[in-house]
């Protein structure tokens, strides 16, 4: 997320106001809507969270055909929750095109996004 809000602030602002950031919660039994916006307010207050029950969570990843989050048990009676980092970037056409696995770079972002907003992906 930092990295994603990092390249925006490098982008012209006509760029940068055709970029929406998505995040979904995998863990909706503690990120509630407002732990969400406090959460994301730390990166850009343009960031746009997501939650819902169990199983609309596990509907929506199913949709994006993304691995199901899952829970660890740790000692202290607390779990971790375990999800796949990747980063989808749907495009004007409301398909996801690229997936972005974890890790990439600001400099990337900031390459990449402008790529994305102006791309008109014929459909075959």
């Amino acid at each position: 997320m930092a990295n994603i809000a990092s390249s925006l602030q490098q982008l012209p602002a006509a760029v940068g106001e055709q970029v929406k950031v998505v995040f979904v919660t995998t863990d909706p039994a503690r990120d509630s809507a407002p732990v969400l916006r406090a959460w994301l307010d730390n990166f850009d207050t343009r960031f746009i969270g997501l939650t819902g029950s169990e199983a609309a969570i596990a509907a929506a990843q199913r949709a994006a055909y993304l691995p199901p989050a899952s829970k660890t048990a740790h000692t202290d009676h607390g779990y971790g929750v375990n999800h796949a980092s990747f980063v989808l970037a749907y495009t004007k056409d409301n398909l996801a095109h690229v997936i972005y696995p974890g890790g990439v770079t600001a400099m990337n972002w900031a390459q990449d996004l402008p790529l994305l907003v102006q791309e008109a992906w014929s459909s075959r």
